[in-house]
């Protein structure tokens, strides 16, 4: 195994947006791609690390950039702000998406018909409405995601398979979310599954989380068996 990374530039409305890739240089010829979209943070170390993580998998993972140059807030103040946008402006978080999904595709490392997406905290959002916006991905899946549809679709129709693994005391969404998100999937057509883990809130994967006043703590069990989870999905949907 020899895993390598590169920063891949590009563009959508102007702004320029370096994404990381990385992939296993042992393999020989192109691979099914995962697409990583990160937390409210940015394009952080965390991101990166799972684009690692499933290129040790076998996958050409690619941590794609929302914000532009990489940026990275330095708390939740400023985390909150570059986010801002793309909460009230769904159309440009759908189609920075896109932009980074036509990027991957265009890699020569990357087998451009088996593409997915992963998302973690607002990059759970980002997959979910790269799914909702019929974009042409073969699966995606939401760690800690918030739920909220967007106002810009009316009525999409899903055709990627949905994963969501979720805590059921994530505080940023609470079960009746949950309901609400398992309503829509099913009125859209989608093949989904919802995995909710009892006694678990918001950022159970990063093992940095650590703030119950704010509903953001790691679970290692958590953790380990979503992370499975999504091994499994991957295999049914990518290979």
């Amino acid at each position: 195994m020899s895993i390598q990374t590169r920063t891949i530039d590009y563009f959508h409305n102007g702004a320029l947006l370096q994404g990381v890739l990385a992939w296993d240089a042992a393999w020989r010829g192109p691979r099914p791609a995962v697409l990583v979209a990160h937390a409210w943070a940015g394009r952080d170390a965390f991101a990166v690390s799972k684009a690692r993580a499933l290129a040790e998998l076998g996958y050409v993972g690619f941590a794609l950039d929302m914000y532009g140059n990489g940026l990275v807030g330095s708390g939740p103040d400023e985390n909150a702000k570059l986010m801002g946008p793309f909460i009230e402006d769904r159309a440009l978080l759908q189609g920075r998406q896109r932009a980074a999904l036509d990027a991957l595709r265009q890699q020569p490392e990357v087998d451009a018909e088996r593409v997915a997406a992963i998302g973690f905290c607002f990059g759970g959002l980002c997959v979910l409405d790269l799914a909702r916006s019929g974009a042409d991905v073969l699966g995606v899946v939401s760690f800690h995601g918030l739920f909220t549809p967007p106002g810009n679709l009316e009525n999409p129709r899903i055709s990627a398979k949905v994963l969501v693994l979720h805590g059921y005391d994530d505080p940023m969404a609470p079960p009746s979310h949950v309901l609400a998100l398992a309503d829509e999937l099913t009125q859209a057509g989608a093949d989904w599954q919802i995995h909710a883990y009892g006694g678990t809130v918001h950022a159970f994967t990063n093992p940095q989380a650590n703030d119950p006043g704010f509903g953001t703590v790691y679970k290692a069990e958590a953790d380990h068996r979503s992370w499975q989870a999504l091994r499994n999905f991957l295999a049914e949907v990518l290979n």
